[in-house]
């Protein structure tokens, strides 16, 4: 299973049944992936819980009125199929409306930091 489409799924399921918060296990590449998420508004913050052993990040969600922020996610690189772009690549999601979340050498962030930066990498998932 893949503990990256693990955590957007449970996002979304989240904000589909109107939650306020997600439980999602802990991982550095997890809690990166949150932090674009929270900068782009697309969820209210997250929190990172729980002992040595069993940590987990607690991701508040975040609503307009009665809309959710995240309407819907497509995961790109699989543990199966690998996906890489050049910096030249990288374009807008639906229209600038989405966010293009890319592994770079300088760490995770949204396509479009990674194309003014000039950085490349592994685009891992679509959000809108």
């Amino acid at each position: 299973m893949d503990p990256i489409s693990d955590m957007l799924i449970r996002i979304q399921n989240g904000y589909r049944a109107t939650q306020a918060t997600v439980v999602v296990p802990y991982s550095r590449l997890k809690e990166a992936i949150a932090r674009v998420l929270e900068a782009r508004r697309y969820i209210a913050g997250f929190e990172k819980r729980g002992r040595k052993v069993r940590k987990f990040l607690e991701v508040k969600l975040r609503y307009e009125g009665s809309t959710p922020a995240l309407v819907a996610v497509r995961r790109i690189s699989k543990s199966s199929r690998r996906s890489y772009l050049k910096c030249c690549e990288i374009r807008p999601v639906r229209q600038g409306y989405g966010l293009l979340i890319v592994s770079t050498s300088q760490g995770v962030m949204s396509g479009e930091e990674a194309r003014k930066a000039g950085l490349g990498g592994e685009a891992m998932a679509e959000v809108w």
